[in-house]
């Protein structure tokens, strides 16, 4: 079942700065209720999945940009987050598998067979998992996200982030300032903080209960093995990952065969560096779509 959320427009101000409309609904899965934002443009898709105790609007700069002039943008808060239901089965959803299997629920329910995938920290963790739920990804995109084996989260984080805020069920207002700061980097906008002090801290707990626990693919196997081509864009300055790593993972098809490293930025290069940003992932979703008509030729 989907319906409408037109007072959400209203009362959200960041949607009065949107140059293109865009439809607000909501979405029952057996997951919970998912508000999904969506241009409707007869265009290729390309979804948009946010971090760890986020909300779709980190997105901003994507969905008003070029991109959403030119592709399909569907962005969404996850089970747990921004305007979606906390989860129905907490135990079942707030894992990197369960969370996979919502999106790929939601795709069903909008009837997207195919589209490309932009994930950022958790979300592209998340998008790691979809590449053995999601048939029809023509492209994935990870900022902010090392795709470690299980077990190896210290070798691709500066800190393993079981062991700090993001996997802690209670945030006070300190926390959740030095969480976005860290997550964000400065000026911290008001609509994260907000986005923080709404997130279900079960699921923080639950994620990395289930991580340690073994759930969910090997995904530096994931990304070696895979043949969907992948492009790989962090901050030179992310304080959370280590960018050796990443740079050393053999993925099975990256595009233009490097990491793309955005210099002065931190973990959201999205969103402070958005124009560089948004130009490489324009350039890949044209070498995406452009493979994908010579495979259909």
């Amino acid at each position: 079942m989907m319906w409408k959320l037109d007072a959400l427009s209203r009362n959200q101000p960041w949607m009065i700065r949107m140059k293109r409309p865009r439809c607000i609904r909501g979405m029952t899965t057996s997951h919970g209720d998912i508000v999904v934002e969506d241009n409707e443009r007869d265009a290729p898709v390309l979804v948009l999945i946010h971090g760890n105790s986020s909300c779709r609007e980190v997105f901003a700069r994507q969905t008003e940009s070029e991109l959403g002039g030119n592709y399909r943008l569907i962005t969404f808060d996850l089970p747990g987050h921004g305007k979606s239901s906390d989860a129905a089965q907490p135990e079942r959803t707030y894992t990197r598998p369960g969370l996979a299997d919502a999106i790929v629920e939601m795709l069903a329910k909008l009837k997207i067979s195919e589209a490309a995938l932009l994930g950022w920290s958790l979300g592209g963790h998340i998008a790691i998992e979809m590449l053995g739920r999601f048939d029809g990804m023509t492209g994935l995109i990870l900022t902010g996200t090392p795709p470690v084996r299980r077990g190896g989260m210290a070798d691709g984080f500066a800190r393993p982030p079981h062991a700090g805020l993001a996997a802690r069920r209670d945030l006070s207002a300190t926390d959740i300032d030095l969480f976005a700061r860290a997550m964000f980097g400065e000026p911290v906008e008001p609509f994260l903080r907000e986005a923080m002090r709404r997130s279900d801290g079960r699921c923080r707990e639950r994620l990395f209960e289930a991580a340690r626990a073994g759930a969910g693919v090997d995904q530096r196997a994931a990304v070696e093995g895979s043949p969907v081509p992948i492009a790989v864009i962090n901050g030179g300055t992310d304080p959370l990952i280590k960018l050796d790593y990443i740079s050393g993972v053999g993925y099975g098809n990256l595009w233009e065969g490097k990491c793309h490293v955005l210099e002065g930025v931190g973990h959201a290069p999205f969103w402070h560096a958005a124009d560089e940003f948004n130009a490489i992932v324009g350039r890949f979703l044209e070498a995406c779509s452009r493979a994908g008509r010579a495979g259909r030729n």
